[in-house]
């Protein structure tokens, strides 16, 4: 009998979140991949290019204007985030957390050390296992996506996201 290699298999309903999550997390990495491409190193400066270690290259600076530094982020892949332009990610939890921040923080399951909608959102990004939005899997949002951020780029996220709140239905489905 020949043996026609391994059977392919379908993975079961609940590694389909963590697939969706790893290929969020590399178009992320890709984004930020794209924005390294565009720099013109100086001629002289070739072997220093060589010894750039990829994980110390920030996503986003917190300079750019806050659509920018969203996009580049890569937030808007994964989350629905009021007044974002291209924000209908369904794998993570919408960050309309004006509305449903201090709701969170109260939940007998939050088991974070956040006291402010704010620093909820800051050990949301930094730590992510530290309160799992119910109806969503864990280990989706990436434990490293926090050390790919500068500070004052989590600090523009972070006073952005302490007041955003759910946009009205503009009557479509």
């Amino acid at each position: 009998m020949l043996n026609s290699g391994p059977a392919l298999s379908v993975p079961p309903p609940h590694r389909k979140h963590k697939a969706v999550a790893a290929f969020a997390a590399g178009l992320v990495f890709l984004v930020a991949l794209a924005g390294v491409r565009n720099i013109s190193p100086p001629p002289d400066s070739t072997s220093a290019i060589q010894n750039i270690d990829p994980n110390m290259v920030p996503l986003v600076t917190g300079d750019e204007p806050i659509q920018e530094l969203f996009a580049r982020a890569g937030c808007p892949v994964c989350h629905q985030i009021p007044g974002i332009a291209g924000a209908k990610g369904q794998v993570g939890p919408p960050l309309w957390l004006g509305k449903t921040g201090a709701g969170r923080l109260a939940d007998p399951q939050y088991k974070g050390q956040a006291q402010t909608v704010r620093e909820y959102i800051v050990e949301s990004v930094v730590s992510p296992g530290s309160y799992v939005v119910p109806g969503f899997p864990p280990d989706t949002m990436p434990a490293w996506y926090g050390r790919k951020l500068s500070g004052a780029a989590l600090n523009k996220i972070a006073s952005y996201l302490e007041h955003a709140v759910e946009e009205p239905s503009s009557g479509r489905p």
